[in-house]
């Protein structure tokens, strides 16, 4: 355990898969009340709802899915059945204590996940996909397991957005791989975020499968 606890500038610095481990493996313990509540954060509630608003229905996959709040959200809208997949084994141990979950698949995103083909009809992601978590070639990974006509809602940091080759990817992808898809920007905070990050947007991707 490190000297300085987790915090949002120590999330923001990730580089590598490792890196990730590392600070979640610490963070997992009390990220809901030391970041979120804190942090007034509320982009899982913005993905969730864009989902729900989409037509998204399960089986549900949650990517980068933390300690659960995306999908708490998810079922409260009486969406499910919702699956959980994470790189921090720790996060995941905390997430199945909610009783949201069907299932947990351990993975890094980056390198697959270990699921068949075709497996969900609704992919979500709520603060993953930024610069040091995961990046846009992780999307043909959602996508290999994602039904013809899944709905995909995934929120990406808008201050990356075109730097770290986002705004690329979906135009490659609307070649044939997906289509319908709809760019929103969202606050990730809300009004009682204090810090450097409280203004930070998003923009939520929503979009099919061909």
């Amino acid at each position: 355990m490190s000297e300085k606890h987790p915090d949002l500038d120590a999330a923001y610095g990730l580089k590598t898969p490792e890196d990730s481990r590392r600070l979640y493996a610490e963070w997992a313990g009390d990220y809901d009340t030391s970041f979120a509540a804190r942090e007034d954060y509320q982009l899982h509630i913005h993905t969730a709802r864009a989902f729900v608003d989409a037509g998204g229905q399960g089986p549900v996959l949650d990517v980068g899915a933390g300690t659960g709040l995306c999908a708490a959200v998810l079922a409260e809208f009486g969406v499910g059945p919702i699956d959980a997949t994470d790189i921090s084994a720790e996060m995941l141990e905390r997430a199945m204590r909610k009783d949201i979950y069907r299932d947990a698949i351990l993975a890094d995103v980056n390198e697959g996940i270990p699921a068949p083909a075709e497996s969900y009809s609704g992919i979500v992601s709520s603060g993953t996909f930024t610069t040091g978590h995961v990046g846009p070639e992780a999307i043909d990974q959602l996508l290999r397991v994602a039904r013809r006509g899944a709905i995909l809602t995934l929120s990406v940091n808008a201050q990356h957005f075109r730097s770290a080759g986002f705004a690329a990817k979906f135009d490659a992808l609307q070649a044939g791989a997906i289509q319908n898809l709809t760019l929103v920007e969202t606050a990730i905070y809300g009004p009682l975020a204090v810090g450097a990050h409280k203004d930070d947007l998003a923009l939520i991707a929503v979009f099919e499968k061909a």
